[in-house]
């Protein structure tokens, strides 16, 4: 057990993986530690000289250690942190503390924002600094706000937070011990980083690579005022997909702020295309510089848990929609940025094509010293516009072609990510009777959109096997064999699409540098609100990319202060165990502490929730758990049934079951709601005369065999009741040896499964099961429930206009089991 030593102050901090770069002022010394002490002595083998860790205080020493210092307090700090992340504008804090004796009594250590931001710049670490360049195109300057690229990526691959979960070599991962059904999920087990390796071991042998991934977009600040941003991001590909993935773990760095400009004063519309191409690449070759001779030679960087390694970082992948891979790679608009397919054959599924050749691409680039015309003319032949000196043209092992990863097939204009994915939950079930005009036949459309939604959510499986790639080729395969009844139908003349064709591409992409959510655009949806947006609305709209930087810096600087003071509280992580992600359904299912309603008359639970064989329903239940081992014939239950008499006239009742995600992978990640059924009866609202509607919800049930993949042992029903057996009735109800689950639940059943769904849209078919005219009902553990399940209703040719979202299940008798709901759906019913 090692022992703190301290030098004798009065607010001395502990040094931690948080701070390293953290530096004592006159009146605030740190604590002096023999050699590298942290990384001899975990935290948890220090001996704190107090129990109280917030603000520890030996009495023979005098020694006090503050974890929130430069804040005087926990208070000091937590107030800090309100007023950078979740506080309204400098202006009102200011106004705010500016109370007579607000600041005082609260202990502060400021007392104005001004204040504020000047602890916070000179006390704290953070991620590298910001600088201002301007660079000269076509004899006009422009602003460009960026960071030094080899500084950010050391702060990502230095973080202590991603230390444990970091990969600095390639692996070929199987799902048999056969060997023979690879996988492929995260960067390091796709070939392109094979590949790279043997490349460098054959110059350097060890060599770490750190894969760099930039994406770009640029993106509106303002509803009216048509004010843009142009953020560009940085990732390493060391760190796993499941981290990168989530704004919260702050993997991802906004690496510059790029020219925003228009050129409108360019009356020419070619002469305009050309420069802003120019500016862009003249401001990514400036800010990627530093990558040439990192990447070939490498340089010494440690890692968050102090281990130093010989890194080279390699630009591997660009990450943009269409009309940003068109400027990244210099290719021509209609034209697909990855390969050369002749626009004419977009639309093909069989014509042949090659990645652009990138020497052919480089040899022409070169000629740029000969003459505009001949530039000009070599650029044509290969294929691209004439870019002067394009940023990727002397990095070190980078290939833009390949690197360039597909972009979403589905996008369409104005609409976000979470908006397409509405729109593809629901889109095959609104068609299904759908009647087409000169009485086309409606199989063909249903194959066809079937197939483009099939390809979409195998796309996005967070793990690939090589069978799993094949249906993914079978998915696109059935679009395409059915796509000409888009045509028939006029809706269009050909399918020459640059974002059709790319989906041809996704193979490979996924088998180079692993699964789409290694390189997925849609992370800069929410990067942008974050580091764009917000930090626009924090700026006083004047000169803001002069302020924009400085408010990041600021918040990045408080967010991980705020990681360090978590690390002093919690301590170490429990060790991290890697494994590859599947499509497992991994939720915790958790029920409040207490009912809803904690005595709800049976006859209550008859008329409000619709549970009209309760009695019978659970006097069933009590004989099977009463006869576990007796075969129960058809009529036995009912005649067992008859003699038990319930001993309560009222139940607890729960209305909501929720399902939590599960920190599977060990990231630390918070536990979210991730699904939820409701059983609850109409209520009041708080509007006077307005009623809240009952909501019943449907659930994939198990009925002890299913498992994660295919509809072998589930069913579907409608939860009507969720409650308990008072527990003074189940030792007279039922065996000691057999006692029931505390929560249980009344369930209208659906018909079984079918033996196999639809064939035109691949959907199971399912309708109410109904016995001597009523609805078949049993009372099941609620752990049986698997999930909630959404039905889709059979609208027919023209649907009810009667039919509302509160009544469809009572006016439908057949339904669509929705299996595009989510991918988990999509997983087990497909």
């Amino acid at each position: 057990m090692a022992v703190l030593a301290a030098s004798r102050t009065a607010n001395t901090q502990p040094r931690s993986p948080w701070s390293p770069s953290l530096a004592p002022t006159e009146d605030q010394l740190e604590p002096i530690f023999e050699d590298d002490f942290f990384s001899t002595y975990g935290e948890d083998d220090i001996e704190w000289l107090s129990d109280d860790r917030n603000n520890s205080t030996n009495e023979e020493e005098g020694l006090t250690v503050n974890i929130y210092a430069p804040f005087s307090s926990q208070m000091d700090w937590d107030i800090a942190k309100w007023a950078k992340l979740r506080g309204s504008s400098s202006t009102a804090f200011t106004d705010l503390l500016e109370i007579d004796g607000l600041s005082d009594r609260l202990g502060l250590s400021y007392k104005n924002s001004k204040e504020l931001d000047k602890i916070i710049d000179n006390n704290l670490p953070g991620r590298p600094k910001f600088k201002g360049e301007q660079i000269i195109v076509a004899g006009e300057a422009f602003d460009v706000f960026y960071r030094d690229i080899i500084e950010c990526i050391k702060a990502l691959y230095s973080d202590p937070d991603f230390a444990d979960f970091l990969v600095f070599a390639p692996e070929h991962h199987y799902a048999d011990e056969d060997q023979t059904v690879r996988l492929f999920h995260d960067m390091h087990t796709g070939q392109w980083w094979w590949d790279m390796q043997r490349a460098l071991d054959q110059r350097r042998p060890g060599a770490t690579i750190i894969p760099i991934i930039i994406s770009s977009d640029k993106t509106q600040v303002t509803m009216f005022r048509n004010k843009s941003a142009y953020p560009v991001y940085l990732t390493i590909g060391n760190i796993p997909k499941e981290i990168r993935r989530k704004p919260s773990h702050r993997a991802h760095i906004l690496l510059a702020y790029l020219p925003t400009t228009r050129l409108e004063h360019i009356a020419n519309k070619a002469s305009r295309r050309r420069t802003i191409s120019n500016l862009y690449h003249a401001c990514m070759s400036r800010i990627l510089a530093p990558l040439k001779t990192a990447g070939t030679d490498g340089l010494v960087m440690s890692s968050g848990d102090g281990v130093e390694r010989h890194c080279h970082p390699l630009f591997v992948c660009f990450a943009g929609d269409y009309p940003e891979q068109l400027l990244a790679t210099g290719v021509k608009a209609m034209e697909c940025p990855k390969c050369d397919i002749p626009t004419e054959e977009l639309g093909s599924n069989t014509a042949p094509f090659e990645i652009c050749d990138l020497h052919a691409v480089l040899d022409a680039l070169s000629r740029i010293d000969d003459g505009d015309l001949v530039f000009v003319q070599a650029c044509r032949e290969a294929g691209i516009k004439p870019i002067i000196h394009p940023y990727w043209e002397d990095l070190p092992h980078a290939n833009i072609f390949q690197a360039v990863t597909p972009d979403g097939i589905t996008s369409l204009s104005r609409l976000s990510s979470t908006e397409h994915s509405q729109i593809c939950r629901f889109l095959l079930g609104i068609i299904i009777d759908t009647r087409l005009p000169g009485n086309l036949a409606s199989s063909r459309l249903l194959k066809a959109v079937r197939g483009l939604l099939d390809f979409l959510y195998l796309a996005q499986y967070p793990c690939h096997s090589s069978e799993t790639l094949l249906l993914l080729d079978e998915a696109r395969a059935l679009f395409h064999d059915n796509k000409e009844i888009f045509i028939d139908l006029g809706i269009r003349t050909n399918f020459n699409l640059p974002k059709l064709h790319s989906g041809r591409h996704y193979l490979t992409m996924i088998r180079t540098f692993g699964t789409t959510d290694n390189y997925n655009t849609e992370y800069t949806e929410r990067l942008h609100i974050d580091l764009a947006k917000d930090a626009y609305r924090a700026t006083n709209h004047k000169d803001e990319f002069i302020q924009m930087p400085k408010w990041l810096e600021r918040k990045e600087k408080i967010t991980r202060h705020e990681q360090f003071i978590k690390w002093c509280l919690d301590g170490d992580r429990a060790p991290h165990h890697p494994h590859p992600p599947d499509l497992r359904f991994d939720r915790t299912q958790q029920l409040t502490k207490h009912p809803s309603a904690k005595a709800v008359p049976i006859q209550k639970l008859i008329t409000d929730y619709g549970a009209t064989y309760f009695r019978q329903a659970l006097a069933r239940y009590i004989a099977q758990q009463q006869n576990p081992n007796e075969v129960i014939t058809c009529q036995r239950p009912e005649n067992l049934a008859a003699g038990i008499h319930l001993p309560f006239h009222a139940v607890p009742v729960y209305h909501k079951i929720k399902w939590l995600s599960t920190d599977a992978r060990g990231h630390g990640d918070p536990l979210v709601t991730v699904d939820s059924i409701h059983a609850r009866p109409h209520r009041n609202a708080r509007r006077e005369n307005d009623v809240v509607p009952a909501r019943f919800d449907t659930a994939l049930i198990n009925d002890g065999t299913g498992s994660f993949v295919g509809v072998k042992g589930f069913r579907v029903g409608q939860i009507r009741l969720v409650f308990s057996i008072p527990a003074s009735a189940t030792q007279f109800l039922f065996p000691p040896t057999n006692q029931p689950q505390k929560h249980l639940a009344y369930v209208e059943w659906f018909t079984p499964f079918p033996a196999t769904p639809d064939p035109r849209h691949g959907m199971y078919k399912i309708s109410w099961l109904i016995k001597s005219g009523e609805r078949v009902v049993s009372i099941i553990p609620v752990s049986n429930i698997t999930r909630s399940i959404h039905l889709m209703p059979r609208f027919g040719a023209v649907a009810p206009r009667h039919w509302t979202v509160n009544n469809v299940l009572e006016e439908c008798d057949t339904f669509f089991v929705n299996c595009y709901i989510d991918r988990h759906s999509f997983v087990t019913l497909r």
